[in-house]
Protein backbone atom coordinates (compact mmCIF):
# COMPACT_ATOMS: atom_id res chain seq x y z
CA UNK A 1 0.00 0.00 0.00
CA UNK A 2 1.21 3.68 -1.04
CA UNK A 3 -0.88 6.24 0.23
CA UNK A 4 -1.02 10.21 -1.72
CA UNK A 5 -0.16 13.40 0.33
CA UNK A 6 -3.69 13.80 0.36
CA UNK A 7 -4.34 10.09 1.91
CA UNK A 8 -1.35 10.87 4.54
CA UNK A 9 -2.69 14.22 5.30
CA UNK A 10 -6.14 12.37 6.00
CA UNK A 11 -4.61 9.85 8.20
CA UNK A 12 -3.00 12.85 9.99
CA UNK A 13 -5.92 14.48 10.50
CA UNK A 14 -7.77 11.43 12.10
CA UNK A 15 -5.28 10.46 14.78
CA UNK A 16 -4.65 13.58 15.51
CA UNK A 17 -8.37 14.61 16.27
CA UNK A 18 -9.83 14.75 20.12
CA UNK A 19 -10.76 11.26 21.22
CA UNK A 20 -9.24 9.41 18.36
CA UNK A 21 -6.55 6.44 19.14
CA UNK A 22 -5.37 3.85 17.43
CA UNK A 23 -8.17 1.90 18.22
CA UNK A 24 -11.20 4.15 17.44
CA UNK A 25 -8.65 4.88 14.17
CA UNK A 26 -8.77 0.97 13.24
CA UNK A 27 -13.14 1.17 13.79
CA UNK A 28 -13.14 4.59 11.59
CA UNK A 29 -11.02 2.61 8.78
CA UNK A 30 -13.23 -0.64 9.12
CA UNK A 31 -16.84 1.45 8.73
CA UNK A 32 -16.26 4.01 5.92
CA UNK A 33 -13.52 2.74 3.97
CA UNK A 34 -11.08 5.50 4.37
CA UNK A 35 -9.51 8.53 6.44
CA UNK A 36 -11.03 11.21 4.39
CA UNK A 37 -14.97 9.64 4.90
CA UNK A 38 -14.13 8.94 8.49
CA UNK A 39 -13.56 12.48 8.90
CA UNK A 40 -16.63 13.41 7.37
CA UNK A 41 -18.73 11.07 9.59
CA UNK A 42 -17.16 11.75 12.84
CA UNK A 43 -18.67 14.98 13.78
CA UNK A 44 -22.30 13.53 13.44
CA UNK A 45 -20.91 10.17 15.07
CA UNK A 46 -20.28 12.25 18.16
CA UNK A 47 -23.06 13.84 17.99
CA UNK A 48 -25.71 10.69 18.51
CA UNK A 49 -23.57 10.13 21.27
CA UNK A 50 -23.73 13.43 23.16
CA UNK A 51 -20.45 14.54 22.37
CA UNK A 52 -18.68 17.35 20.06
CA UNK A 53 -15.34 16.08 19.08
CA UNK A 54 -12.60 18.69 17.72
CA UNK A 55 -11.45 17.24 14.34
CA UNK A 56 -7.43 17.93 13.68
CA UNK A 57 -7.21 21.38 11.37
CA UNK A 58 -5.85 20.78 8.30
CA UNK A 59 -3.59 23.98 8.80
CA UNK A 60 -2.30 22.24 11.78
CA UNK A 61 -1.74 18.47 9.97
CA UNK A 62 0.36 20.68 7.18
CA UNK A 63 2.33 22.25 9.82
CA UNK A 64 3.58 19.41 11.32
CA UNK A 65 4.42 17.39 7.92
CA UNK A 66 5.94 20.96 7.47
CA UNK A 67 8.07 20.55 10.36
CA UNK A 68 8.74 16.96 9.87
CA UNK A 69 10.06 17.82 7.01
CA UNK A 70 12.65 20.50 7.68
CA UNK A 71 14.21 17.99 10.76
CA UNK A 72 14.14 15.77 7.83
CA UNK A 73 12.12 13.30 8.95
CA UNK A 74 8.96 11.00 7.17
CA UNK A 75 5.54 10.17 8.27
CA UNK A 76 5.33 6.72 7.70
CA UNK A 77 1.00 5.39 7.63
CA UNK A 78 0.63 1.72 8.64
CA UNK A 79 0.40 -0.54 5.89
CA UNK A 80 3.06 1.36 3.86
CA UNK A 81 5.91 -0.64 2.13
CA UNK A 82 8.31 1.51 5.12
CA UNK A 83 6.33 0.88 8.18
CA UNK A 84 8.16 -2.04 10.53
CA UNK A 85 6.44 -4.98 9.98
CA UNK A 86 6.99 -6.19 13.40
CA UNK A 87 5.34 -3.42 14.69
CA UNK A 88 2.26 -3.83 12.27
CA UNK A 89 1.43 -7.17 14.04
CA UNK A 90 0.97 -5.82 18.15
CA UNK A 91 -1.99 -5.46 19.26
CA UNK A 92 -3.43 -1.23 19.19
CA UNK A 93 -0.35 -0.48 16.62
CA UNK A 94 0.43 3.44 15.86
CA UNK A 95 -1.28 4.24 12.81
CA UNK A 96 1.14 6.87 12.17
CA UNK A 97 4.80 7.50 13.25
CA UNK A 98 7.03 9.65 12.78
CA UNK A 99 11.05 8.82 11.60
CA UNK A 100 14.20 10.36 11.15
CA UNK A 101 16.30 8.20 9.90
CA UNK A 102 19.52 7.74 7.56
CA UNK A 103 19.98 3.86 7.52
CA UNK A 104 18.28 0.78 7.23
CA UNK A 105 17.83 -0.39 11.20
CA UNK A 106 13.98 -0.46 10.75
CA UNK A 107 14.66 -3.10 8.25
CA UNK A 108 16.41 -5.32 10.55
CA UNK A 109 15.33 -7.75 12.78
CA UNK A 110 15.18 -5.52 16.33
CA UNK A 111 16.20 -6.97 19.92
CA UNK A 112 15.15 -4.09 22.67
CA UNK A 113 17.11 -3.59 25.71
CA UNK A 114 15.90 -1.88 28.64
CA UNK A 115 16.51 -1.81 32.31
CA UNK A 116 17.12 0.42 34.80
CA UNK A 117 17.92 4.65 34.96
CA UNK A 118 20.33 4.14 38.00
CA UNK A 119 22.15 0.85 36.92
CA UNK A 120 24.74 -0.74 38.78
CA UNK A 121 28.49 -0.26 36.95
CA UNK A 122 27.73 -4.67 36.35
CA UNK A 123 24.77 -3.56 34.47
CA UNK A 124 26.43 -0.72 32.22
CA UNK A 125 28.78 -3.08 31.23
CA UNK A 126 27.11 -6.11 30.76
CA UNK A 127 24.63 -3.85 28.17
CA UNK A 128 27.05 -2.54 26.44
CA UNK A 129 28.21 -6.34 25.74
CA UNK A 130 25.00 -7.16 24.44
CA UNK A 131 24.13 -4.49 22.67
CA UNK A 132 27.64 -4.85 20.54
CA UNK A 133 27.52 -8.15 20.36
CA UNK A 134 23.86 -8.39 18.93
CA UNK A 135 24.62 -5.42 16.67
CA UNK A 136 27.78 -7.44 15.26
CA UNK A 137 24.97 -10.37 15.10
CA UNK A 138 22.81 -8.78 12.74
CA UNK A 139 20.21 -7.27 15.04
CA UNK A 140 19.17 -3.75 15.44
CA UNK A 141 19.06 -2.67 19.15
CA UNK A 142 16.06 -0.80 20.22
CA UNK A 143 15.47 1.28 23.62
CA UNK A 144 13.46 4.11 25.21
CA UNK A 145 16.62 6.85 25.00
CA UNK A 146 15.97 6.47 28.71
CA UNK A 147 19.24 7.62 31.24
CA UNK A 148 21.11 4.42 32.42
CA UNK A 149 20.64 1.06 30.82
CA UNK A 150 18.75 2.52 27.52
CA UNK A 151 21.51 5.03 26.33
CA UNK A 152 24.20 2.23 27.59
CA UNK A 153 22.64 0.41 24.73
CA UNK A 154 22.47 2.85 22.46
CA UNK A 155 25.75 4.43 22.79
CA UNK A 156 27.16 0.82 22.49
CA UNK A 157 25.36 -0.11 18.98
CA UNK A 158 25.76 2.97 16.98
CA UNK A 159 28.00 1.40 14.78
CA UNK A 160 25.56 -1.54 13.81
CA UNK A 161 22.78 1.00 13.76
CA UNK A 162 20.56 1.53 16.91
CA UNK A 163 16.62 2.78 17.36
CA UNK A 164 15.32 5.06 19.87
CA UNK A 165 11.39 5.28 20.44
CA UNK A 166 10.74 8.35 22.21
CA UNK A 167 7.13 9.28 24.39
CA UNK A 168 7.39 13.03 23.09
CA UNK A 169 7.41 14.94 19.62
CA UNK A 170 10.78 14.08 17.54
CA UNK A 171 11.38 17.58 18.51
CA UNK A 172 10.85 16.81 22.11
CA UNK A 173 13.96 14.71 23.44
CA UNK A 174 13.16 13.41 27.19
CA UNK A 175 15.77 13.14 28.88
CA UNK A 176 17.24 16.59 27.04
CA UNK A 177 20.48 15.44 27.62
CA UNK A 178 20.36 13.20 25.04
CA UNK A 179 20.05 15.71 22.29
CA UNK A 180 24.05 14.67 20.85
CA UNK A 181 23.05 10.91 21.53
CA UNK A 182 20.29 11.78 19.47
CA UNK A 183 22.08 12.91 16.93
CA UNK A 184 24.47 10.24 16.32
CA UNK A 185 21.61 7.63 16.48
CA UNK A 186 20.05 9.15 13.50
CA UNK A 187 23.00 8.71 11.31
CA UNK A 188 23.08 5.22 11.69
CA UNK A 189 19.51 4.03 12.90
CA UNK A 190 16.47 6.08 13.57
CA UNK A 191 14.37 8.06 16.08
CA UNK A 192 10.82 6.83 16.14
CA UNK A 193 7.63 8.97 17.58
CA UNK A 194 3.61 8.39 17.52
CA UNK A 195 3.43 11.98 18.92
CA UNK A 196 3.06 15.07 16.86
CA UNK A 197 5.78 17.48 16.53
CA UNK A 198 5.90 20.05 19.70
CA UNK A 199 4.58 17.28 22.00
CA UNK A 200 6.00 17.53 25.63
CA UNK A 201 5.94 13.78 27.23
CA UNK A 202 3.53 13.07 30.02
CA UNK A 203 3.17 10.01 32.45
CA UNK A 204 1.21 7.91 30.27
CA UNK A 205 3.16 8.79 27.19
CA UNK A 206 5.81 6.27 28.32
CA UNK A 207 3.90 3.27 28.50
CA UNK A 208 2.70 4.39 24.98
CA UNK A 209 6.51 4.12 24.61
CA UNK A 210 7.21 0.99 25.93
CA UNK A 211 4.60 -0.96 23.83
CA UNK A 212 6.67 0.37 20.85
CA UNK A 213 9.95 -0.75 21.91
CA UNK A 214 8.54 -3.96 22.12
CA UNK A 215 6.77 -4.15 19.40
CA UNK A 216 9.65 -2.99 17.42
CA UNK A 217 11.51 -5.78 18.40
CA UNK A 218 11.50 -9.77 18.50
CA UNK A 219 12.50 -10.13 21.56
CA UNK A 220 13.03 -7.84 24.85
CA UNK A 221 15.88 -8.18 27.10
CA UNK A 222 15.72 -6.22 30.58
CA UNK A 223 18.57 -6.06 32.58
CA UNK A 224 18.38 -4.46 36.19
CA UNK A 225 14.54 -3.35 36.94
CA UNK A 226 13.44 -2.87 40.25
CA UNK A 227 10.13 -4.09 41.36
CA UNK A 228 7.85 -0.79 39.93
CA UNK A 229 10.36 -0.27 37.31
CA UNK A 230 9.31 0.66 33.77
CA UNK A 231 11.34 -1.58 32.34
CA UNK A 232 8.42 -4.17 33.67
CA UNK A 233 5.99 -2.31 31.70
CA UNK A 234 7.97 -2.90 28.35
CA UNK A 235 8.35 -6.47 29.23
CA UNK A 236 4.93 -6.62 29.82
CA UNK A 237 3.62 -5.78 26.29
CA UNK A 238 6.64 -8.05 24.85
CA UNK A 239 4.40 -10.74 26.58
CA UNK A 240 1.10 -9.69 25.35
CA UNK A 241 2.48 -8.88 22.20
CA UNK A 242 3.60 -12.25 22.04
CA UNK A 243 7.44 -11.71 21.91
CA UNK A 244 10.24 -13.09 23.69
CA UNK A 245 11.19 -12.02 26.97
CA UNK A 246 14.57 -12.49 28.18
CA UNK A 247 16.45 -11.39 31.92
CA UNK A 248 19.92 -11.34 33.14
CA UNK A 249 19.66 -12.60 37.00
CA UNK A 250 21.18 -10.27 39.45
CA UNK A 251 22.32 -10.45 42.98
CA UNK A 252 19.17 -10.83 45.62
CA UNK A 253 20.16 -8.55 47.97
CA UNK A 254 20.08 -5.97 45.32
CA UNK A 255 16.90 -4.30 44.59
CA UNK A 256 17.68 -3.21 41.32
CA UNK A 257 17.55 -6.96 40.42
CA UNK A 258 14.58 -7.67 41.96
CA UNK A 259 12.42 -7.11 39.11
CA UNK A 260 14.09 -9.27 36.69
CA UNK A 261 14.47 -12.11 38.95
CA UNK A 262 10.57 -11.99 39.18
CA UNK A 263 10.83 -12.18 35.76
CA UNK A 264 12.98 -15.26 35.65
CA UNK A 265 10.47 -16.71 38.29
CA UNK A 266 7.61 -16.08 36.23
CA UNK A 267 9.10 -18.34 33.18
CA UNK A 268 11.56 -15.02 31.10
CA UNK A 269 14.12 -16.75 29.34
CA UNK A 270 17.76 -16.74 31.38
CA UNK A 271 20.20 -14.95 30.14
CA UNK A 272 23.69 -14.51 30.62
CA UNK A 273 25.71 -13.89 26.90
CA UNK A 274 24.43 -13.08 23.21
CA UNK A 275 24.55 -16.66 22.63
CA UNK A 276 21.37 -16.90 24.51
CA UNK A 277 19.36 -14.55 22.67
CA UNK A 278 20.85 -15.24 19.04
CA UNK A 279 19.76 -19.32 19.96
CA UNK A 280 16.55 -18.08 21.03
CA UNK A 281 15.57 -16.06 18.28
CA UNK A 282 16.82 -18.20 15.02
CA UNK A 283 14.14 -20.22 14.42
CA UNK A 284 11.50 -16.88 15.25
CA UNK A 285 13.71 -15.30 12.60
CA UNK A 286 13.24 -18.03 10.27
CA UNK A 287 9.98 -18.81 10.64
CA UNK A 288 8.55 -14.77 10.67
CA UNK A 289 6.14 -12.88 13.17
CA UNK A 290 2.94 -13.83 11.62
CA UNK A 291 0.90 -10.57 10.19
CA UNK A 292 -2.83 -10.23 10.92
CA UNK A 293 -5.13 -10.58 7.75
CA UNK A 294 -6.09 -7.18 7.32
CA UNK A 295 -4.75 -4.14 7.96
CA UNK A 296 -6.05 -3.52 11.12
CA UNK A 297 -7.15 -7.45 11.78
CA UNK A 298 -6.61 -9.40 14.64
CA UNK A 299 -6.30 -6.95 17.48
CA UNK A 300 -7.14 -9.07 20.83
CA UNK A 301 -9.10 -7.46 23.66
CA UNK A 302 -7.16 -6.57 27.32
CA UNK A 303 -8.67 -5.64 30.02
CA UNK A 304 -9.27 -2.02 30.78
CA UNK A 305 -8.15 -0.08 33.93
CA UNK A 306 -6.50 3.59 33.14
CA UNK A 307 -6.47 3.55 28.81
CA UNK A 308 -3.33 4.14 27.15
CA UNK A 309 -5.75 6.87 25.12
CA UNK A 310 -8.92 8.58 25.78
CA UNK A 311 -10.93 7.11 22.99
CA UNK A 312 -14.01 7.35 21.85
CA UNK A 313 -16.39 4.43 21.64
CA UNK A 314 -18.24 3.91 18.33
CA UNK A 315 -19.39 1.09 17.39
CA UNK A 316 -18.90 -1.51 20.33
CA UNK A 317 -15.28 -2.08 19.62
CA UNK A 318 -13.67 -4.15 22.85
CA UNK A 319 -11.90 -2.25 25.77
CA UNK A 320 -9.21 0.10 24.87
CA UNK A 321 -5.35 -0.85 25.46
CA UNK A 322 -4.84 0.09 28.67
CA UNK A 323 -2.15 0.31 31.81
CA UNK A 324 -4.39 -3.03 33.39
CA UNK A 325 -1.09 -4.61 35.38
CA UNK A 326 1.25 -2.23 33.83
CA UNK A 327 2.40 0.37 37.29
CA UNK A 328 4.12 3.35 36.76
CA UNK A 329 7.06 3.70 38.49
CA UNK A 330 7.04 4.94 41.79
CA UNK A 331 8.20 8.88 42.59
CA UNK A 332 10.25 9.85 45.60
CA UNK A 333 12.03 6.95 46.68
CA UNK A 334 14.55 8.11 48.94
CA UNK A 335 17.73 9.25 48.10
CA UNK A 336 21.25 7.63 48.05
CA UNK A 337 23.57 8.73 51.12
CA UNK A 338 26.93 9.08 49.78
CA UNK A 339 30.05 9.47 52.15
CA UNK A 340 30.36 13.11 53.87
CA UNK A 341 32.43 15.42 50.61
CA UNK A 342 34.24 18.66 51.08
CA UNK A 343 33.00 20.04 48.50
CA UNK A 344 29.96 19.84 46.14
CA UNK A 345 31.93 18.51 43.46
CA UNK A 346 33.37 15.85 45.36
CA UNK A 347 30.03 14.44 46.24
CA UNK A 348 28.41 14.52 42.89
CA UNK A 349 31.76 12.36 42.46
CA UNK A 350 30.93 10.21 45.73
CA UNK A 351 26.46 9.67 44.35
CA UNK A 352 27.76 8.74 41.24
CA UNK A 353 30.17 5.89 42.12
CA UNK A 354 27.62 5.05 44.86
CA UNK A 355 24.83 4.18 42.37
CA UNK A 356 27.53 1.93 40.31
CA UNK A 357 28.28 -0.02 43.27
CA UNK A 358 25.95 -3.06 44.47
CA UNK A 359 26.17 -6.37 45.60
CA UNK A 360 27.74 -7.81 42.36
CA UNK A 361 31.48 -7.35 42.64
CA UNK A 362 32.56 -4.82 39.87
CA UNK A 363 36.33 -3.79 39.07
CA UNK A 364 37.47 -0.51 39.91
CA UNK A 365 38.85 0.47 36.37
CA UNK A 366 35.14 0.26 35.58
CA UNK A 367 34.06 2.05 38.14
CA UNK A 368 36.62 5.10 37.05
CA UNK A 369 35.09 4.94 33.70
CA UNK A 370 31.57 4.62 34.05
CA UNK A 371 31.57 7.20 36.52
CA UNK A 372 33.34 9.52 34.71
CA UNK A 373 35.79 9.76 37.87
CA UNK A 374 39.60 10.23 38.46
CA UNK A 375 40.91 6.67 39.90
CA UNK A 376 42.10 8.92 42.59
CA UNK A 377 38.49 9.91 43.59
CA UNK A 378 37.51 6.35 43.24
CA UNK A 379 40.28 5.39 45.34
CA UNK A 380 39.09 7.85 48.10
CA UNK A 381 35.67 7.13 47.93
CA UNK A 382 36.30 3.67 47.87
CA UNK A 383 38.57 3.97 50.98
CA UNK A 384 35.74 6.21 52.96
CA UNK A 385 33.44 3.26 52.38
CA UNK A 386 35.82 0.39 53.40
CA UNK A 387 36.75 2.53 56.58
CA UNK A 388 32.89 2.39 57.69
CA UNK A 389 32.40 -1.04 56.90
CA UNK A 390 30.15 -0.92 54.04
CA UNK A 391 32.62 -2.10 51.33
CA UNK A 392 33.82 -5.48 50.20
CA UNK A 393 36.43 -5.95 48.60
CA UNK A 394 37.74 -9.21 46.16
CA UNK A 395 40.19 -10.67 44.12
CA UNK A 396 41.07 -9.10 40.64
CA UNK A 397 40.30 -5.83 41.44
CA UNK A 398 36.75 -6.36 42.27
CA UNK A 399 34.95 -4.49 44.72
CA UNK A 400 31.04 -4.38 46.12
CA UNK A 401 28.97 -2.67 48.73
CA UNK A 402 28.18 -4.43 52.28
CA UNK A 403 25.90 -4.46 54.43
CA UNK A 404 22.80 -1.65 54.79
CA UNK A 405 24.17 0.00 51.99
CA UNK A 406 24.12 -3.03 50.25
CA UNK A 407 20.33 -2.90 49.57
CA UNK A 408 19.92 0.37 49.17
CA UNK A 409 16.35 1.51 47.34
CA UNK A 410 17.45 3.24 44.03
CA UNK A 411 15.05 5.65 42.65
CA UNK A 412 13.68 4.55 39.27
CA UNK A 413 12.18 7.32 36.88
CA UNK A 414 9.89 6.39 33.45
Amino acid sequence: MKLSDAQRLDWLRLIRSENVGPRTFRSLINRFGGASRALEALPDLAAQRGRVIKIASLEACEREMEGLARLGGALVCLGEADYPAALRTIDAPPPVISVLSRGDALTRPGVAIVGSRNASAAGLTFAERMAQELGDSGYTIVSGLARGIDARAHRASLRAGTVAVLAGGLDKLYPPEHDRLAAEIIETGAIVSEMPLGWEPRGRDFPRRNRIVSGLSFGTLVIEAARRSGSLITARFALEQGREVFAVPGAPLDPRAEGTNDLLRQGATLCTCAQDVVEVLAPILRDGIPLPEGLFEGQAAIPAAEPLWDEMELFGEPAPLSMAGHELDEEGAPPLIPPAASTREEADVRVRLLALLGPSPVNVDDLARLGSASMADVRMVLLDLELSGQLERHGGNLVSLAGPLATHSVPEKL
